[in-house]
C-alpha cells in the first residue's frame, strides 16, 4: 500500500523512506522506482529524480520521460571523472519526494558524506520523502553469506538498520529462470558480458539462494511489524500467519526426543519456526534441570535451525503460555509427565494438564517418551503446598482419627492403651506431613478427644485427668513439631531450587557471552525475553517510574530500563546479574573502539621496525655488490680484460636496478600506509602493461603463456601501477614454478569487473598462510634473505585496493597457486587479432 504523500513540513517533520529491495541485479528495482515516481507525479506530487542509474536499459530510460531530473555534480578523484548526486541541489530544490537510486553506493571523496545512505538520512531529516533501491547482497548482515554463495565479494554495503527503519520495504521479485531469460535477451548486461554472467553469478542456484534470502529477510521484517502492531493494540490472541512451534524443555533426558518431534512438526510447513524455551524457576522443573543436558539440547535446537530461549517465571504453565503468545506461536510441544501415579494423586493436576487448560487457540502436543510415568529418583518438591494437599490435610485430620477409632474399637481388648495412643500419634504425624500446621492442629485435637472418650477409662465419657491432658499436649507438640519440620523443609527446598534456577539462568547467559553473543543489542533482547518484559533498552539517564518500569544502573553513564511488569525482589537479584553482564558488554565495546584507534599506530610502529630490519640487509646486499664492482673497475692494480670489464659493469647495473626496484617498493608501501599515493585512473588495456611486465622477469624465468578471449574490456586503473602489480604477480609465480614449468596468464570479464588470473604449478600455499603472504616483509617458504624483503604481494594488494580492485589467492586445480586480480571494467572493449593468444614472455 502506498502511503499518501505529504508536502515537506516544518523542522519537526521527518521524511518517509521507501525501499525497493531486490534479490539480484536486473529484477527491475529502478524500473519500479521510476514507475512509482510517475504515479506520484500523476497525482500532483512534487517529485524529482535526484539520482537514477538506468544502465542504458531502454525500457527503464523511457520511464524518465516527463520527470524532473536534477543535474549531477562532477568530481575528480585520482585522475578520473565521476558523477554523484548533488545533495546541495536537492536540499535547495526541496521537493516533496526525491528518487535516489543505489542506496549502498560509496560516494567519491569530496562530498559531505562517505555513503549515499548518509545523504538520504540528511534528506529525510530535512522533511523530504525518499524512494530508493538496493539489492539483498548489499545488506551488511548478509554480506558474508552472499559471498559464500556467489564467491563474489561485495565491496559496498549498507547497515541493515537503515533499511529496517524504512517506512515501507517493497520486494521486487523475479524467478531465477525469468531473470536468466532477461539476461540472455540483453536486457541487463551488454551482449559480450552475457555468457560470462550466466556461467558465474547468474547461475540458477545462486539466483534461487539470493531470492530465498530476500524473501526471508522481508518476511522477518513483516513479522516484526506484525508483532509491533499486536503489542501496540494489546492483541493477545494467536494470528496464524505462519507456523511457529514452541518446544518446552525441562533439562531432563526426554528433551532430545521432544525437540526432534517439534522440529518435524515445524518442517511440515515452509517457513515454520522452531523455538525452544526453558523455564527457570523455583520449582521441581527447574531444580531437576541438568545444565549439561540443557547445553546439549540447545546445541541440538540450533543445529536444527531453531532458537533457544531461557525465561524466568514463578509458574511454569503461565510462563510457557505467556512466552508462546508473545512469540505468536501456533503450536506448543511438551513431554508427557514423568511423575508416578502416587505423585499425581498427591500433587494434583500437573504442568501439562494446566498448559492444555490455558492454551485456548494454541495447539498443545504431548510427546511420550521412555521416562513417562516413571517417577523421579528424588522426591518431587513444589515451592508451596498444592491446593489438593491444602484441602486434603484438614479433611484427613478429621477422617483419619475417626477411621482409626472405628478400627481399634473392633480390636478392643487386643491392644493396650499405650499401643492405641501410639497409633493415634502415628496418624497425627502422617496428617502433619501431608497438610502442614493447620492440618496437624485439627488432627491432634481430633485424635486426643477420640482417644480420651473411647479408650482412656472411664470409656464413654471425657475425663480431665493428668493422663488425658498430657496426651492432648503430647499430640499437639508432636504434630506441631512435625509440621514445622515439614514447613522448614519446604522453605529450604524452595530456596535451593530458586538458587539452582538462578544459577542455571546465569550460566546460560554466561554461555551465550562465551559463544560470542555479547553484543549489547543481543543482551538487551535476551534480558527482555528472560524476564517476560515488553521492552528493554539503555538510556543515558533514569526515566520516570509509572509502576511498569524497572531500571538498574549500568556503569556510570547508562541505565538498563525494562517496561512491562513489576518484578519481585528475587527476580531483581537475577536482573542485577544481567545488568552486570550488560555493563561488561558496554565497557568491552568502548575498549574495542579504543583498541581500533590504537591499532593503526601499532601497525605503523611494526612497519617501521620491519622496515629497519629489512634495510639492514636487503638494501646493503645490492649496494655492496654494485660498490664492489665499481671499485674493481676503478682499480689501477688489476688489468681487466674486456670480458671481465663487461661482467663487472653488468653486475653493477643489475645491483643498481635491484636497489632501485627495492627503493620504489619501499616508497610506494610507505605512501600506501600514509594514504598519500596519487593515482591517475583511466581506461587501460592489458596490452599496455603486459610487455613491460614480462620484460621485468629475469632471463632464467619460466615461460609465460598468455590466454584470454579476443574481447576483454579495458580496466579502470593507473597504468604504471597496474604494470607493477602484474610484474610482481608474474615474478612471484615464476619464483615458485618448478624448472621446465610454465606460468599461465588468463583474463575474463564478469558483469562490470575484469578478472586476471596468474597461475603457477608450484607447491601452493596452505589456506592458513594465505593472508600472511600479504603482510609486508613476509617471505613464506623462503629459506634465505636473498629473495627480497617480501613486499611484492603486500604492495600488489595495496595498489590493487587503491584502484578499487581485489587480489585474492586460490588453489590451482592439480596443485599450485592462482592469484586472482579483479578490477572494475572501464566500459570499452579492446580488440586482439585472434580469439586466443599464447606466447612466452621472451616474445615481448
Amino acid at each position: 500500500m502506498v502511503e499518501p504523500d505529504v508536502p515537506p513540513g516544518g523542522p519537526g517533520r521527518r521524511g518517509r523512506l521507501k525501499v525497493f529491495l531486490g534479490a539480484a541485479p536486473g529484477v527491475g528495482k529502478t524500473y519500479r522506482m521510476l514507475d512509482e515516481a510517475r504515479r506520484r507525479a500523476g497525482r500532483g506530487t512534487d517529485v524529482v529524480i535526484a539520482y537514477a542509474e538506468c544502465h542504458k536499459r531502454r525500457h527503464t530510460l523511457d520511464k524518465l520521460d516527463g520527470l524532473e531530473i536534477l543535474p549531477r555534480v562532477h568530481r575528480t578523484y585520482r585522475g578520473g571523472q565521476f558523477e554523484e548526486m548533488d545533495l546541495e541541489a536537492v536540499l535547495a530544490r526541496r521537493p516533496a519526494v526525491a528518487l535516489v537510486d543505489e542506496l549502498a553506493h560509496s560516494n567519491v571523496p569530496g562530498g559531505r558524506h562517505a555513503k549515499r545512505w548518509q545523504d538520504i538520512e540528511e534528506l529525510l531529516a530535512a522533511g523530504i520523502d525518499v524512494v530508493t533501491a538496493v539489492n539483498i547482497q548489499h545488506l551488511e548482515s548478509l554480506n558474508d553469506v552472499v559471498e559464500k554463495i556467489t564467491r563474489v565479494p561485495q565491496q559496498e554495503t549498507v547497515p541493515d538498520e537503515v533499511v529496517r527503519r524504512a517506512d515501507q520495504v517493497e520486494l521486487v521479485d523475479m524467478p531465477a529462470e525469468a531473470l536468466r531469460r532477461r539476461m540472455a535477451h540483453g536486457n541487463i548486461y551488454a551482449p559480450e558480458k552475457v555468457d560470462a554472467a550466466l556461467a558465474n553469478y547468474f547461475r540458477v542456484g545462486n539466483l534461487t539462494a539470493l531470492r530465498e534470502l530476500a524473501l526471508r529477510w522481508v518476511a522477518d521484517q513483516v513479522d516484526e511489524a506484525l508483532q509491533k502492531y499486536r503489542s501496540e493494540h494489546g492483541i493477545g490472541g494467536v494470528w496464524e500467519t505462519r507456523e511457529r512451534v514452541v518446544v518446552a524443555l525441562t533439562g531432563g533426558p526426554e528433551g532430545e526426543t521432544v525437540i526432534r518431534r517439534a522440529a518435524r512438526i515445524a518442517d511440515r510447513t515452509a517457513g515454520g519456526d522452531l523455538l525452544a524455551v526453558h523455564i527457570a524457576r523455583s520449582d521441581g522443573l527447574a531444580a531437576g534441570a541438568s545444565s549439561a543436558s540443557l547445553a546439549r539440547q540447545r546445541a541440538l535446537v540450533e543445529g536444527l535451525g531453531g532458537s533457544y530461549h531461557s525465561v524466568v517465571g514463578d509458574e511454569v504453565p503461565t510462563a510457557l503460555i505467556e512466552f508462546a503468545r508473545a512469540e505468536n506461536a501456533t503450536q506448543l510441544v511438551m513431554g508427557t509427565s514423568s511423575r508416578s501415579r502416587l505423585e499425581r494423586f498427591l500433587t494434583g493436576r500437573g504442568i501439562g494438564e494446566t498448559v492444555v487448560a490455558m492454551s485456548e487457540d494454541i495447539d498443545v502436543h504431548m510427546v511420550t517418551h521412555e521416562r513417562a510415568g516413571g517417577g523421579r529418583l528424588l522426591p518431587y518438591r513444589r515451592r508451596t503446598l498444592s491446593t489438593p494437599r491444602l484441602i486434603a490435610g484438614p479433611v484427613a485430620g478429621l477422617v483419619l482419627p475417626v477411621a482409626l477409632t472405628f478400627l481399634l474399637d473392633r480390636l478392643r481388648g487386643s491392644l493396650n492403651v499405650t499401643s492405641e495412643a501410639l497409633l493415634f500419634l502415628l496418624a497425627v504425624v502422617g496428617v502433619a506431613c501431608v497438610g502442614g500446621v493447620a492440618s496437624a492442629v485439627v488432627a491432634s485435637v481430633t485424635a486426643s478427644l477420640l482417644l480420651n472418650y473411647w479408650f482412656i477409662p472411664p470409656v464413654g465419657q471425657f475425663t480431665t485427668t493428668l493422663d488425658s491432658v498430657l496426651a492432648t499436649v503430647v499430640f499437639a507438640v508432636v504434630a506441631g513439631t512435625v509440621a514445622a519440620v515439614v514447613d522448614r523443609s519446604l522453605r529450604l527446598s524452595r530456596r535451593s531450587a530458586r538458587a539452582a534456577a538462578e544459577a542455571e539462568t546465569l550460566s546460560s547467559l554466561a554461555g551465550s557471552i562465551v559463544r560470542g553473543d555479547h553484543a549489547v543489542p543481543a543482551l538487551l533482547a535476551r534480558t527482555r525475553e528472560t524476564f517476560g518484559m515488553d521492552s528493554a533498552e539503555l538510556t543515558d539517564k533514569p526515566v520516570p517510574d509509572d509502576g511498569s518500569v524497572v531500571q538498574v544502573p549500568v556503569g556510570e553513564q547508562a541505565h538498563l530500563v525494562l517496561r512491562g511488569r513489576a518484578l519481585p525482589s528475587s527476580e531483581r537479584k537475577v536482573l542485577a546479574a544481567f545488568a552486570a553482564h550488560v555493563t561488561v558488554a558496554v565497557e568491552r565495546a568502548r575498549l574495542a573502539e579504543a583498541v581500533a584507534e590504537v591499532e593503526p599506530v601499532k601497525a605503523a610502529d611494526r612497519m617501521r621496525t620491519a622496515l629497519l630490519a629489512a634495510v639492514s640487509h636487503d638494501l646493503r646486499t645490492p649496494l655492496a655488490a654494485g660498490w664492489a664492482a665499481i671499485a674493481s673497475l676503478r682499480s689501477r692494480d688489476v688489468d681487466f680484460t674486456a670480458e671481465d670489464r663487461d661482467e663487472l659493469l653488468a653486475t653493477a647495473d643489475e645491483s643498481m636496478a635491484r636497489l632501485s626496484r627495492l627503493i620504489d617498493n619501499l616508497l610506494d608501501m610507505s605512501r600506501l600506509q600514509a594514504g598519500a599515493l596519487k593515482l591517475q585512473l583511466r581506461a587501460t588495456a592489458l596490452e599496455e602493461v603486459l610487455p613491460t611486465a614480462l620484460e621485468s622477469l629475469p632471463p632464467e624465468a619460466p615461460r609465460v603463456d598468455i590466454q584470454y578471449p579476443h574481447e576483454i574490456p579495458p580496466v579502470l586503473a593507473d597504468p604504471p601501477l597496474l604494470e607493477r602489480v602484474v610484474a610482481n604477480l608474474l615474478s612471484n609465480a615464476a619464483r615458485h614454478t618448478p624448472p621446465g614449468g610454465t606460468v599461465l596468464f588468463t583474463a575474463s570479464s564478469l558483469a562490470d569487473r575484469v578478472e586476471v588470473r596468474v597461475i603457477d604449478r608450484g607447491p601452493g600455499l596452505p589456506a592458513e598462510d594465505r593472508e600472511r603472504a600479504f603482510i609486508p616483509f613476509q617471505r613464506l617458504g623462503d629459506t634465505d634473505n636473498t629473495t627480497g624483503v617480501g613486499l611484492g604481494l603486500a604492495l600488489s594488494r595495496g595498489l590493487t585496493e587503491a584502484m578499487a580492485g581485489t587480489l585474492t589467492p586460490e588453489d590451482t586445480p592439480g596443485g599450485g597457486l592462482t592469484m586472482v586480480l579483479s578490477l572494475p571494467a572501464a566500459g570499452l572493449r579492446q580488440q586482439t587479432p585472434s580469439s586466443t593468444r599464447q606466447t612466452g614472455h621472451l616474445d615481448h
